[in-house]
């Protein structure tokens, strides 16, 4: 199972997934030196029935949205962190809107930094993250008070995690391979390796796959999944890659790239949809509106046409075509999020 963080910038994901399975996340200098998340953060525990539960800790400040975007693909379960003296913050609902709008519907509220409040601030917060919740499919799910720095609620949580991931349907790996990179790196004596969540099908150690967009073709020379040597990584599993082949180097894969089955290796600069608006918006999509498009892990610019008849309003839906700034490797019935340019 695949556990992803959400929530607001200093309400302390990182610090509960570290308490959770030992693992700091924060891996870059910025990230020590600032003592903020900036990009993208894995962290592996091994659950008593044998399995592995991945998590994506995400970045909670606003100038990240495209780093929490990416990590959001193939989240099976959503961890919504709320800090018990913050309470509900502006990066709690845009995240959580994004978790609804991919359709991502089992997971849990932590309650972080709970030592530090009352019992009277817990339950104000209880009910506030209630409200929030309430329109969302998320609605249901259990809230947990935890404090990382005493230990308080993470056994709890933990068990929690545990009973989801042997509750969980095992994802289909029928139709062809796809694996989302966010991660493109050399490893000494292995060569490129890649890291992302695995879309869709399954590849095995010596496939052949494709590089999309660029279209370079390269062979799996051995695969991690789920923090483990396999022989096969399929979907809704963490994967890491160590790929060969001509021209092929860290270098020439970025995060938003797919690896691919050959078959499906036929980027796009159009994208036929259905757009939903946030009710939240103050404006309607307008004709050929400027737009950042989130697809998987890729982040690239758009503009909208309209197939229907006038604006679309907030609140509400229409048919549209996205024109892409650059092609991009997309699969039909994918979700997809635009999002307005940040200004200024």
């Amino acid at each position: 199972m695949i556990v992803g963080t959400a929530g607001h910038i200093d309400h302390g994901k990182t610090s509960l997934v570290r308490a959770l399975t030992g693992v700091d996340t924060d891996r870059l200098k910025e990230e020590k030196a600032r003592g903020i998340s900036v990009d993208l953060g894995f962290a592996y525990l091994p659950a008593p029935d044998g399995g592995i539960l991945g998590f994506i800790d995400v970045p909670g400040h606003e100038r990240f949205v495209h780093n929490m975007l990416a990590g959001a693909t193939g989240v099976d379960f959503v961890l919504l962190v709320v800090a018990a003296d913050d309470g509900v913050m502006p990066q709690t609902t845009e995240h959580l809107a994004i978790v609804n709008l991919l359709g991502i519907t089992h997971g849990a509220v932590a309650i972080t930094k709970a030592d530090l409040v009352d019992a009277d601030r817990l339950a104000d917060v209880r009910t506030e993250i209630a409200n929030v919740l309430a329109t969302t499919a998320l609605h249901d799910v259990e809230m947990f008070a935890v404090s990382s720095q005493t230990g308080d609620g993470i056994a709890e949580l933990r068990a929690r995690l545990f009973a989801a991931s042997s509750a969980q349907d095992s994802r289909s790996a029928k139709g062809r391979f796809r694996l989302a990179v966010d991660r493109s790196f050399t490893l000494p004596g292995a060569g490129t390796v890649v890291t992302g969540t695995v879309l869709s099908g399954s590849v095995a150690v010596g496939d052949q796959v494709v590089i999309s967009p660029s279209g370079l073709a390269a062979r799996v020379r051995a695969i991690h999944a789920q923090n483990r040597v396999s022989e096969r990584g399929r979907a809704g599993d963490r994967c890491a890659l160590n790929l060969a082949g001509d021209g092929i180097a860290k270098d020439v894969i970025a995060r938003g790239d797919l690896i691919c089955d050959p078959a499906l290796q036929a980027p796009s600069d159009r994208i036929d949809a259905t757009l939903k608006l946030l009710a939240t918006e103050t404006k309607p999509v307008s004709q050929w509106m400027p737009v950042r498009l989130h697809h998987a892990a890729a982040e690239t610019g758009a503009r909208i046409v309209l197939l229907g008849e006038g604006p679309i309003p907030p609140g509400g839906e229409g048919l549209v075509q996205l024109v892409l700034d650059q092609p991009t490797a997309a699969a039909t019935g994918r979700r997809r999020r635009p999002r307005r340019p940040a200004r200024g």
